[in-house]
């Protein structure tokens, strides 16, 4: 199961730390992403790492504000949400795959794995 947690208001330029946690099953080979969906939106790939090489990926609309991270002991991925934006309002998700496809290819078609999600409320 996965467990995304971590959510909640803030104000805009704000920032949140969401927590991931697995349990039944070790993370470290498996690619995890964050995916978003706002009211009456489509779901949207924020970023995503892969468990072959580490790589991240992160979508135009977060890049440079958002960081993901990753620490297999605690078998916990993190996502680091910085300058908030009211655009970031949304349910944040993280999901996992086992298998090797490019990070793209998951934040756009999505993951087998997926977590409940946490509500990110940024006002303005």
């Amino acid at each position: 199961q996965l467990q995304a947690s971590g959510g909640g208001l803030v104000q805009r330029g704000g920032s949140l730390r969401l927590s991931c946690a697995a349990s039944g099953f070790t993370l470290d080979y498996y690619t995890i992403a964050w995916f978003r969906q706002a009211p009456g939106q489509k779901r949207e790939g924020v970023s995503c790492v892969r468990w072959s090489d580490g790589s991240t990926y992160y979508a135009d609309s977060v890049k440079g504000r958002f960081t993901l991270s990753r620490d297999n002991a605690k078998n916990m991925v993190y996502l680091h949400l910085n300058n908030l934006e009211s655009e970031d309002t949304a349910v944040y998700y993280c999901a996992a795959d086992g298998r090797d496809y490019s990070g793209s290819y998951f934040l756009r078609y999505g993951m087998y794995y997926w977590g409940k999600g946490t509500q990110v409320t940024v006002s303005s």
